[in-house]
């Protein structure tokens, strides 16, 4: 039997209720000006969900009010969900951080660099392995192909590394052949290497990665609304984007999640509810355990949440001042220099369609933000942060 989350009300953790209706007022305001369709919003603090609300419409092109159950498209909020898993087989013995990729997945052992000049590159050697912490930490020279416009991102988009018609070991065998943007270990760059962890996933389970998340993660913790598609009885609480984006006016296609996914990606495929994803991050916070389910050891997870980049920079349009890399979160590494508040030791991260997580060991806090607003994703991650952490008193 799965027990739901404790709940409180705000004054009981140290929140003020107060400050809590002022966002749900921003919301609502931003509701009516049009300017998201809908969202949901879900703040804990000393293991009780203390505000959990739902704003405006679950499908703008229907009248239907969003629900606190909505499913949504969670994206790159996947990878924190896939980097776990990595580290419970990690757990087992099965693999070593340490270990190069190529060992799991022979199609790595002979990947190139690209050295880009002008509109064309030519092919290196590798000065060394891409492992399996180069992946959780997004240092392994992969990329995503919309993060630039070169010639090696331009190789990406024309081999099609996105389609949806492909399996993961389709996915990993081309990814493997396409030149790397930097040597391993020395740029973070975001990319498709938590996909490539899917996949290593596969290979040592021998089952496929929703399989394997399903029976050691998703059922366990009862998110039971988690997955890679949405099942035909659940389809009427998924919620929509608008058509086109209010600000610039382009289209807006997200996922098909109606449909079973032959690719399963494990940097971007999910969907979730904001209680399901709430469950995960109350498993985080409690060092690996929520209730009686214990998922990774307190060390492991203390492992997860450390910087793991150091001196090594790159991407400073995804890592603001003040922040490093964990295995598979976005780690804050300074008090301030960041132009949102939070704590030494937060750690986080967000999905392209507008979702975004963090958690707090500090103010022992974790909050959940669900929207379906591509272009407006980084206004409103700032936004909950500043107003839900102007909601803390004691």
């Amino acid at each position: 039997m799965i027990e739901p989350l404790p709940s409180a009300k705000p004054e009981e953790v140290g929140l003020s209720e107060a400050a809590l209706n002022r966002l749900s007022a921003a919301l609502n305001d931003r509701v009516a000006s049009g300017h998201i369709p809908g969202a949901v919003a879900l703040v804990a603090r000393h293991g009780k969900v203390a505000y959990h609300q739902s704003f405006g419409r679950l499908d703008p092109a229907s009248d239907a009010p969003m629900g606190t159950d909505a499913i949504f498209r969670i994206y790159s909020m996947t990878k924190a969900i896939v980097s776990v898993a990595t580290m419970m087989l990690w757990e087992e013995g099965r693999l070593l951080l340490s270990d190069p990729i190529s060992k799991f997945i022979p199609a790595f052992a002979n990947t190139r660099v690209g050295v880009v000049s002008g509109d064309s590159y030519t092919l290196t050697a590798a000065t060394s392995p891409i492992t399996i912490q180069d992946l959780l930490r997004h240092t392994s020279g992969l990329t995503y192909e919309f993060r630039g416009t070169g010639p090696i991102h331009k190789a990406y988009g024309e081999a099609r590394v996105a389609r949806l018609k492909q399996t993961n070991a389709d996915q990993v065998d081309e990814l493997a052949g396409l030149p790397l943007l930097h040597q391993p270990g020395t740029v973070w760059e975001y990319s498709r290497s938590t996909d490539v962890l899917g996949r290593l996933i596969e290979v040592i389970s021998s089952q496929t990665l929703g399989n394997f998340l399903s029976d050691r993660i998703l059922v366990p913790l009862g998110m039971s609304d988690s997955g890679f598609s949405v099942p035909t009885a659940d389809q009427s609480r998924i919620a929509e984007p608008f058509a086109k984006d209010p600000d610039d006016g382009i289209d807006v296609a997200l996922l098909d999640i109606r449909r079973p996914a032959m690719f399963e990606s494990g940097g971007g495929g999910m969907v979730a509810t904001a209680m399901d994803y709430a469950r995960f991050l109350g498993m985080l916070l409690g060092n690996g355990r929520l209730g009686a389910t214990r998922l990774l050891g307190r060390k492991t997870v203390e492992l997860m949440t450390s910087d793991h980049l150091g001196s090594i920079t790159g991407a400073v349009d995804l890592l603001p001042p003040g922040h490093g890399f964990g295995l598979g979160f976005a780690v804050r590494t300074a008090a301030g220099m960041a132009p949102f508040p939070g704590s030494i030791g937060n750690y986080y991260w967000g999905g392209a369609a507008g979702t975004t997580f963090w958690v707090d060991p500090v103010e022992r806090l974790y909050a959940a933000l669900m929207i379906q607003a591509p272009v407006q994703r980084e206004h409103y991650r700032l936004l909950f942060r500043d107003m839900v952490y102007a909601a803390v008193t004691d």
